[in-house]
């Protein structure tokens, strides 16, 4: 007698989903967020410099030059998506309520994220090298600052580190994973300790998250049907689908102000959590269907395409 099947569980996004439940029930305050805040810095350097010195330096060139897939990501970023976002003003007011639509026209707005995108693309089997340069081209200045510098460094060191970076992948696969978990933790304690959760209803927040839901949907079937390789898909599909949360914040403490501020940038505290959740799942996809291949996995091939 067959034993009946399990349904798949993907451990990361289980972690991922006890990550916000630990934020929500014991959020980093005061000196606990400042050192969380030094914890996920130091994480996401450490994976840069991880990178600079597995790469080849031939392939870190040839990543920075792909500008058809750094022009894709830049379109998709702030052509593309805030495009769906005035198509979705048609909901307001009678399904969204004004001012979400208000914060979701500044979340299309917001630049890339960076670490995220970059660890997911990595875990997928993507273009690492110019999903790097490409999502911290579509970032603001500081922001790429900080993680290119450790990229460069390892770029310095990797005649000597490469060679056992690529034998030995493991503690780049837990720096990318842990450093993800990391910006979850920060970015969702900071919300639970503003105390945007408790501005809005449970009905608006189940209508936020199918419209944002639609719109990531939306946004990754159209890059789906770019004419790139693999690798360069799945690079495309991270950098230009998700949003900075580490970029967009502040961005919003400058420009809000007032109580309308929690519902203003509720849209992209919930917008990075969804593309986290939904990045994981289609990076364990992906990776699952990677072609196995001699070489380096992190050089652009001409393969089928993730979808």
């Amino acid at each position: 007698m067959s034993r009946p099947r399990r349904l798949p569980v993907d451990p990361y996004v289980t972690a991922m989903v006890a990550t916000v439940a630990v934020a929500t029930v014991l959020p980093a305050r005061g000196d606990a967020a400042t050192i969380a805040g030094w914890a996920t810095t130091a994480a996401v350097a450490l994976l840069f410099f991880l990178y600079g010195a597995r790469i080849s330096r031939r392939e870190a060139w040839t990543g920075a030059a792909h500008w058809r897939l750094h022009l894709a990501v830049l379109l998709t970023t702030f052509a593309l998506f805030p495009a769906y976002g005035l198509l979705l003003g048609l909901l307001s007011p009678s399904v969204l309520d004004p001012q979400l639509h208000q914060g979701l026209l500044f979340l299309c707005a917001v630049p890339s994220t960076v670490q995220s995108a970059i660890a997911l693309t990595s875990i997928a089997g993507g273009n690492v090298p110019a999903a790097i340069f490409s999502a911290s081209i579509s970032s603001v200045a500081g922001i790429a600052l900080r993680l290119l510098l450790p990229f460069v460094a390892g770029q310095l060191v990797q005649p000597w580190l490469g060679g056992w970076m690529k034998r030995h992948r493991k503690p780049l696969t837990v720096v990318d994973r842990g450093s993800i978990l990391l910006v979850v933790y920060t970015a969702f304690s900071a919300s639970v300790v503003s105390g945007v959760w408790s501005r809005v209803s449970v009905s608006d927040l189940l209508v936020l998250l199918v419209v944002e839901a639609a719109l990531l949907a939306a946004v990754l079937l159209t890059l789906a049907t770019l004419p790139f390789d693999r690798p360069d898909k799945i690079a495309i599909a991270f950098c230009g689908s998700t949003k900075s949360a580490a970029a967009g914040l502040p961005m919003a403490t400058v420009l809000f102000s007032g109580p309308a501020a929690g519902l203003l940038i509720l849209p992209l505290i919930i917008f990075h959590q969804l593309q986290l959740v939904t990045g994981t799942v289609l990076a364990r996809r992906w990776a699952e269907r990677r072609p196995t291949t001699p070489g380096d996995d992190a050089a652009p091939r001409a393969e089928p395409s993730p979808a």
